[in-house]
């Protein structure tokens, strides 16, 4: 008896949809883990020496023969835009902020990929799509020079925010940058020498704060954490995103964002780790706003 046959468009949404939930969790996760247990540089270095040796031991010392040195320095910049920069980031980003700002912050990327891809000519600007981005580039402006307080804990939203901001511009170049790479060669080969390449850039930041992590003193839910952030959100993700970016266009990919801030607020209130105030829902609402604008069609 054969089993029915899946379509690749449907597989496409699932396996983006999988990636909206990884990094939805990931916001709650990554935020227990640091910057208590490690610092946020330090778990970078761990989640690209993880993902450099698991994509190695996937694809193996098989060549990637790329055609021209330009493809060469398309595939280094979207190793710097897409791992180095990207995630230094968002860590040092979400050390300072809570889980919910970051997500929202973060759905700002689908305005950002057209920015990019207008800037280098893959698409062009019109009314609509003009005004999404400027509600969603206000809701993400308003939340970051926004103050408040969670518990006892005052965060550093200003700096914080900023920074997962530049996270998602950084993103975005490298959803625009990256595609024809992966629309050419193998996702996993491109994803291994992303990794590779990234490692010697992030092992400054981090070594000297890896050596000093206490990793005796860590509870076995920090270990977890660990894992999962190295596992699910840096190798499976990666894996998931740019096969699925092979197959649909950066816009699509970038629209799933969409999606991170409702499964990260949900799962944090959940597990009561963040709250959600009136203001964050007027603020979010313009970026929803925005997106919605700049992907009508």
């Amino acid at each position: 008896m054969k089993l029915p046959q899946i379509d690749k468009t449907i597989l496409v949404h699932l396996a983006l949809f999988a990636v909206a939930l990884i990094y939805g969790a990931n916001y709650t996760i990554a935020k227990e883990v640091m910057p208590t247990y490690i610092s946020p540089s330090a778990t970078i270095l761990m989640r690209v020496l993880g993902a450099t040796f698991l994509f190695w031991i996937l694809v193996g010392g098989k060549r990637l023969v790329l055609a021209d040195n330009k493809e060469k320095i398309i595939l280094l910049l979207s190793a710097i835009f897409g791992v180095v920069v990207n995630q230094l980031l968002f860590f040092e980003g979400l050390a300072r902020t809570t889980p919910i700002n970051a997500a929202l912050i973060m759905t700002t990327t689908p305005l950002l990929v057209l920015v990019v891809s207008a800037i280098s000519g893959g698409e062009k600007f019109t009314f609509l799509k003009a005004l999404g981005v400027c509600l969603g580039l206000l809701g993400a402006g308003m939340l970051i020079s926004s103050k408040s307080v969670a518990g006892n804990v005052e965060f550093d939203f200003n700096l914080g925010d900023l920074f997962i901001l530049l996270n998602a511009t950084s993103y975005a170049v490298y959803l625009v940058i990256a595609k024809p790479l992966l629309k050419k060669y193998s996702a996993l080969s491109i994803s291994k020498w992303m990794f590779t390449l990234a490692l010697p850039f992030v092992l400054p930041f981090g070594f000297s704060n890896l050596g000093t992590t206490n990793f005796q003193e860590m509870p076995a839910e920090i270990y977890a954490g660990l894992a999962y952030i190295v596992l699910f959100t840096t190798f499976f993700a990666y894996l998931l995103n740019a096969w699925a970016l092979r197959s649909v266009s950066s816009s699509v990919v970038g629209i799933y964002i969409y999606l991170q801030p409702v499964l990260a607020t949900f799962i944090a209130v959940a597990l009561d780790k963040d709250s959600l105030t009136v203001t964050k829902l007027i603020w979010a609402a313009c970026i929803f706003l925005g997106v919605f604008l700049v992907s009508r069609k």
